[in-house]
Order: structure tokens, then sequence, then C-alpha cells
């Protein structure tokens, strides 16, 4: 049997929708599934709806448990990663210490100061899942949904090596969903081209059975019929050509236009919206537990995520297409980089093939010289976060700060100094010892 381990299971939402992907596929339904979780209440909670949604579906699968990491990822073939360090409370530290420092956030977990804690916090336990990996489960693929995607798939490829890793996100399917429904068009219909980096890549062709849907896209712009909650995206559509994926929120604070210049009433900001993000999760999680108590059923639906796609298609020989996130020199194999104008050792989000040979990431050429310009930011905080984590620089983590837009537009560099110092300090408990913290660092 193939066997799945789903590292941070306690995601109990999460967890039920890629259980409900992996136990559809026919090919899958008997696999062996290994949930661990640090919290043993998340972790039976996450077992109770593995078994629930087996049932449901009329799998037949073996499920176990374990808050031993090692033990879980024994003998894996695939190990599937959506771990938070620090959940809830660190989230409200990544928030509430930049505000202090006069710096309002949208979601603060890909770039930005927020990403780079989440990096600091988070780059050495993953290595240390990849360490045991190598250990009791060698040749076993880690497919990475944790933020900050490209740090994590950096850090993890320059240690362990290419093809170690393939990060995996659902904005970009999103994206494409949402432009189809904009436009009036099936999204089963439509092909659509991607490339960028995690969070900041860029729709480059948007078709319907061959015809171009771009002149459609720019008038839908161009007249102000973008929906409130994507302005951000719509205007840098407008400005830049070509329309980003991910959402508006998260746009809004990835450069200065607008969370610092008085765009967050016009352009409908939602500022601290993660925070409402991880309270609902928090509701949710209760009202999960509720449900499963009272024998309440849940829906169960196709979700969009491609964990289970590359697992069938690798089981089954069966090709697919997805979007990766992966190393742009691709290991050296495809003699260029997958996009030419970003950096050759920058993690990068394209399209993919997956075969029972494992995953081929797509080399797209170059991107819009625009947008490539937009982009690159956001491949130097990967760069310097990642450097920071594995040669232990505290002058990296400063300099990381530094890409941030709205360092950039609110604090001088004294100020930036003592806002990076402040989050290090209030995040002690999560950041490893060479950064004065107390968790495990790696190696161990």
């Amino acid at each position: 049997m193939t066997r799945i381990v789903l590292v941070g299971a306690g995601s109990v939402e999460f967890t039920r929708n890629l259980l409900g992907d992996i136990l559809s596929f026919p090919a899958l339904a008997d696999a062996d599934l290994v949930l661990h979780d640090i919290d043993p209440d998340r972790l039976a909670t996450a077992e109770r709806m593995a078994a629930w949604t087996a049932a449901t579906l009329h799998a037949t699968p073996s499920i176990g448990a374990s808050l031993a990491r090692r033990a879980a990822l024994s003998g894996a073939d695939f190990v599937i990663n959506t771990i938070q360090v620090g959940g809830a409370r660190a989230t409200q530290v990544d928030f509430d210490v930049p505000a202090r420092h006069g710096l309002r956030y949208t979601i603060n977990d890909t770039v930005n100061v927020g990403g780079v804690m989440r990096g600091l916090r988070t780059i050495p336990v993953v290595l240390g899942i990849a360490q045991d990996m190598a250990d009791v489960c060698p040749g076993a693929l880690l497919l990475n949904y944790t933020n900050p995607m490209g740090m994590l798939v950096r850090a993890v490829e320059e240690v362990f090596g290419y093809g170690t890793t393939v990060g995996l996100c659902h904005s970009v399917y999103w994206t494409v969903h949402t432009l189809a429904g904009y436009l009036g068009v099936p999204a089963a219909e439509v092909d659509a081209l991607s490339g960028g980096v995690n969070h900041l890549a860029w729709i480059l062709r948007l078709e319907h059975r061959g015809r171009d849907l771009y002149p459609e896209l720019e008038r839908f712009v161009a007249e102000g019929r973008a929906p409130d909650d994507d302005l951000v995206r719509a205007e840098l559509c407008r400005r830049y050509g070509y329309y980003p994926t991910e959402s508006s929120e998260h746009h809004a604070e990835y450069n200065p236009w607008f969370i610092p210049k008085g765009g967050v009433e016009p352009f409908r900001i939602p500022i601290g919206e993660y925070l409402s993000r991880v309270a609902a999760n928090l509701d949710e999680y209760a009202e999960t537990k509720r449900r499963l108590d009272a024998g309440e059923p849940f829906e169960i639906e196709r979700s969009g995520e491609y964990a289970s796609v590359i697992v069938n298609a690798m089981v089954t020989g069966e090709p697919a297409r997805i979007v990766a996130n992966t190393m742009n020199h691709a290991g050296g194999f495809a003699g260029a980089s997958l996009i030419a104008n970003l950096a050759a050792d920058a993690c990068v989000e394209v399209p993919a093939l997956v075969d029972g040979l494992g995953v081929h990431p797509t080399a797209i050429g170059a991107l819009p010289p625009q947008c490539a310009a937009y982009t690159r930011p956001a491949v130097e905080c990967q760069e310097l976060t990642a450097r920071a984590a594995l040669d232990q620089n505290r002058e990296l983590v400063y300099h990381a700060f530094l890409t941030d837009p709205m360092v950039q537009a609110r604090l001088t560099l004294d100020e930036a100094w003592r806002l990076a110092d402040d989050l290090i300090e209030a995040e002690r408990e999560w950041l490893p010892a060479w950064l004065g913290g107390d968790a495990p660092g790696w190696p161990a």
C-alpha cells in the first residue's frame, strides 16, 4: 500500500479536505494513512475525522496516528507538511509588535516582517522533518503546504538536494477560477499559464477553448467591475498588464502603494485579515469536535489541492498537470532557469507535469520585465531569510526586514533594527538558540 503521512494533521479542516481528495482516487482508497501532530487533542480529533471521511467515501485505508514524528514517518512514500510553528499565538505577535512600530498588515505570512519571522521559526523544524525522512523513509517526497513557501523549499533543497520537496499552493488554481467567473466562462474549460514566485505569480496567458481572454479581462478591469475584495489586484493588472495570483489582501502589503499611501479605504483593504481567519479556524475546530461528538455529517467535495493529484499520478503513472514551487535552476537538468529573468537559486512557482517518474517543472522563459521587477524583492527576502537560518547569521535577519515595503515606507534604519530586535525577543519560545531563543535548532 502507498504510505502517506500528514505532518501537522491537527489542522483538522485542511486534513479533511486533503483526505477527501486522496481517498476519492480509486488507486488510493486503501492507502496507509498516518497522522502526526504535537497536540494530542488535535491529533485525536484528526484521527476521528479521518475515520469518518473514509467511511463516508466507502474507502478502506488503514489509519494510524502518532505524536512521535520519526515513528510516523517510518516507511513513508509521501509526506504532506501543513505545520504552523507557534500557531495562533505566534501569528498574533507577528501583528502586534509591528503595530507598535506603526506598521499595518493584512496577512503577513509570505514576505514582509511576518514572513521573515515565520521562516525563522519554521525552517529549523522543516529541516528536522527532512532529516527524519532521510533517516527513516529515504526516497519519500515531501509535499509542503506550509508558509513561507519559497523560504522553506529553498532551505530544504539547499541542504538535502533538488527533488527532495515540492511546494504546493492553491493560489493559481483559485485565481483562474475567479477570473473565469468574472468573465462568465466555465473554469474547467479555461487554460492558463502562470509564473513567478509563490503568492507573487502572474497569469501570463488565459484562454477559453483557444480564445484569448485577456482583452475581455482588460475591459472588465477598465470598466471598474472588479468586486470590492479584489480591487488591489485589478489595479495592479491595469498598471502591469497581467493579473497577479493569490489575493488582493496579500498584494496590498507586497508593495508600498496602497496601505502606506491612504489606500486602505478606497481599495477596501482588510487590515488584520489573517487574525480574523485564525479566530475563525479556532471556532471551526471547536465546531468540528462538536459535530463529530453529535454524529453530524460534513460536506466532502474536491478541494483543488494538488497533493492528492501528485500522489495518484506517481502511483498510477496517469499524467497530471499542476503548479509547483521548486528551485529555478531545476537541479541543473534543464540547462537553463525555469524563469529566465529571476535568480537561478530562487524558489519559483511554475506549471509542472507529474507522472510515474515524479514532478517535472516546465520552463516558461522570461517574465514580462515589469512583472519580474515587481517579483524580485520577494526573491531577495527568500534568499536573506533562508541564508540567515542556514548560516545562523543575525545580521541577515535585519537585512531581510529591510526588503519589506511597509518597513521601507515607514521606518528609518534604526527603527527597522529595533523592530527586528523586538520581534525576536517576543518570539523567543519558537526561535532557535542562535537568535537567543528557546526552541531546538537545526541541526539539533
